[in-house]
């Protein structure tokens, strides 16, 4: 019914849209009637400019001043409109109504967005629960788990709520609470939180926090109130408003006292009029978001990139967006007679009847890399929580943790050891084998760095963007990756709340940061930072609803694109506002001389404002070059 509910409202607003849309082309069309003759008509067809577009802007004024005597933009164009219809230039007030709302129009399509789902998170939540009173199983919702019952988890199935281990051994998913690709090992002992998924073996597990003390519920928690503090962008012709009105009405009733021509000071007040200044930034964040969808993004909060060109520092999780975030075979080390790819052969023939992450990617890698044929294995056995053994041509062959291959101390060992420990600390995963009796060497496992964020880093600094590593891998491990991007800011072992933590410290410093993740553990992060970025193909649903920009396709080679872009575009916005404001000047001197009317006026300001829409488009094409 929500889902529901939100499509209807989101149809309502494009719908909303579309028909302001409708509504402009009448009075686009009445101009140009009126300008022209087209169509003889009984009265001026700028009227009906005038009532469609003006009407708005001068109720709107009216409630501003007398609700808030707030002025606005709108105070002054109110003015200079019946100014000029109180004198007969009913032209020039239909055009600068016309104008206004066109403004209008562009800036409520840049700041149109997709509605928030917070709902898909809630939907990660464990509806229900296996408990164990004596010796019947019961299931019961979720929420009715109390702390200190025993729960039953199988293969496949959410944890419903934190806890620790009782009995049992099996891989945790905790992708949905670190970003960590690999599945972490558990046994007896260990604690599990809610919203992990338990790969394979079921285990029982006895309950320690509940309902909203739970680690899932605190993330929802932690998605629903991050205030990011965004404001949003006033637009400039408001901001200057007040001061607008001021110099506007001085002006205009100087030259009517000093020359006594009526016609002189409503000249003024329609030159004055923002119509360029309304214009210049949502016509350029148009033609940037059009730029930046050509290049793999998805802009969802209209003043997303005004914010981004203000950042000063770029936070990255890890997994899936500086890595490719599955984990693939970087090494085989042998310590016995096999050659490299012997073992590489016995490890897959090993794992191929494995349901274990890491076995399923030694076989996919094997098969990757050298197209031969996977040897055929017998009395296969999976020890939940230590690895599997196999007979493989006639020999027995176990692959999994060092306590399930060693088998005593000996030089051997300590030889393996050392040349493992170089791997673990960084951060790597390490699959021991050993055939018969006798450890025969280890497989290593990694995620590996996308090729392109070595470049991606350098340019983001060249721009004075400093880079900085939220993961929550091991520090060994986030010094390592760091180490290869040249990343030196490392916060390491980041939680949820972690993440938010480290954001909401660089806002209140006064850095505006942006954060880019893909996994729901960075939602949170993502919405409270100044802008949030999502990659849209390897990351979830929930963090990219709440991200300002989604990366598409995932080519992270991109961003400094968009960091550059955001940064041109500020620079075409304030090169528009520039230009509208002296063309402003200028024609008031002329207006004051008597040398500009109303209605030529008016023209002059329509040709200052396609100017600054053409000098908006340029950033359609605008390309950052790459080192």
């Amino acid at each position: 019914m929500k889902k529901g509910i939100e499509k209807l409202e989101l149809f309502l607003e494009w719908g909303g849209i579309k028909k302001d849309v409708i509504l402009l082309v009448i009075p686009g069309v009445a101009l140009l009637v009126s300008l022209f003759h087209l169509v003889p008509l009984p009265f001026d067809a700028a009227w009906i400019a005038i009532l469609l577009c003006g009407i708005p802007i001068i109720l709107e004024a009216i409630i501003g001043l007398i609700t808030a005597f707030d002025i606005k933009a709108d105070v002054l164009v109110s003015m200079a409109l019946i100014a000029s219809v109180c004198i007969g230039e009913d032209f020039a007030a239909g055009e600068v109504a016309f104008i206004m709302q066109l403004g209008a129009l562009l800036e409520d399509i840049t700041v149109a967005r997709a509605r928030a789902g917070i709902e898909k998170l809630v939907h990660l939540t464990p509806q229900t629960a296996r408990v164990l009173r004596g010796p019947t199983e019961t299931v019961i919702p979720a929420e009715q788990v109390q702390i200190g019952d025993v729960i039953r988890v199988l293969p496949g199935e959410t944890i419903p709520v934190d806890g620790v281990i009782l009995s049992g051994q099996t891989s945790i998913n905790q992708a949905v609470m670190t970003g960590e690709s690999l599945p972490v090992d558990k046994t007896a002992g260990d604690e599990v939180a809610s919203g992990t998924v338990n790969q394979f073996g079921a285990f029982t597990m006895k309950a320690t926090k509940v309902g909203e003390d739970s680690s899932i519920q605190r993330m929802i928690r932690l998605v629903q109130s991050a205030d990011a503090g965004k404001a949003k962008i006033v637009g400039i012709a408001d901001r200057w408003a007040t001061w607008i009105v001021v110099i506007a009405l001085t002006a205009a009733a100087i030259t009517w006292f000093v020359t006594g021509q009526i016609i002189r000071a409503v000249t003024i007040l329609v030159v004055f009029c923002p119509c360029a200044l309304v214009l210049a930034t949502p016509t350029a964040i148009m033609a940037a978001i059009g730029n930046a969808t050509k290049h793999g993004f998805l802009i969802r909060e209209g003043d997303a990139l005004e914010r981004l060109a203000s950042v000063e520092k770029v936070t990255f999780d890890k997994t899936g967006t500086l890595t490719y975030g599955t984990p693939t075979v970087t090494a085989v080390e042998s310590v016995s007679s096999y050659s490299r790819e012997e073992l590489y052969k016995l490890a897959a023939a090993a794992e191929q009847n494995s349901e274990h992450p890491l076995g399923k990617a030694i076989v996919r890698c094997f098969q990757e890399e050298t197209q031969q044929a996977i040897p055929a294995a017998s009395d296969f056995h999976m020890i939940p929580g230590q690895g599997v053994m196999a007979v493989v041509d006639g020999q027995t062959v176990k692959a999994g943790t060092i306590q399930l291959i060693q088998n005593g101390e000996n030089s051997t060992w300590k030889e393996v050891r050392a040349k493992a420990d170089l791997y673990l600390n960084r951060g790597s995963t390490v699959t021991y084998l050993a055939v018969g009796d006798r450890v025969a060497g280890f497989l290593v496992l990694s995620d590996t760095l996308r090729e392109e964020s070595r470049s991606m880093i350098q340019n983001l600094q060249d721009l004075h963007v400093q880079p900085v590593l939220l993961t929550g891998d091991n520090p060994q491990a986030a010094s390592f990756i760091a180490g290869q991007l040249g990343i030196e800011q490392i916060h390491a072992n980041c939680l949820p709340e972690d993440k938010l933590r480290y954001i909401e410290g660089f806002i209140q410093n006064g850095h505006p940061v942006c954060m880019i993740g893909d996994g729901i553990n960075d939602a949170p992060a993502l919405k409270t930072a100044s802008v949030g970025i999502a990659m849209g193909g390897v990351g979830s649903d929930i963090a990219v609803e709440a991200a300002d920009i989604a990366l598409v396709d995932d080519e992270i080679r991109e961003l400094p694109h968009l960091f550059a872009l955001s940064k041109r575009m500020m620079k075409t916005i304030k090169i528009n506002l520039t230009f509208s404001m002296s063309l402003n000047f200028l024609a008031i001197i002329l207006a004051m001389t008597g040398l500009l009317g109303p209605v030529v006026g008016a023209l002059v300001h329509n040709a200052g404002s396609v100017l600054v829409i053409l000098n908006s488009a340029l950033l359609l094409k605008w390309r950052k070059r790459n080192k």
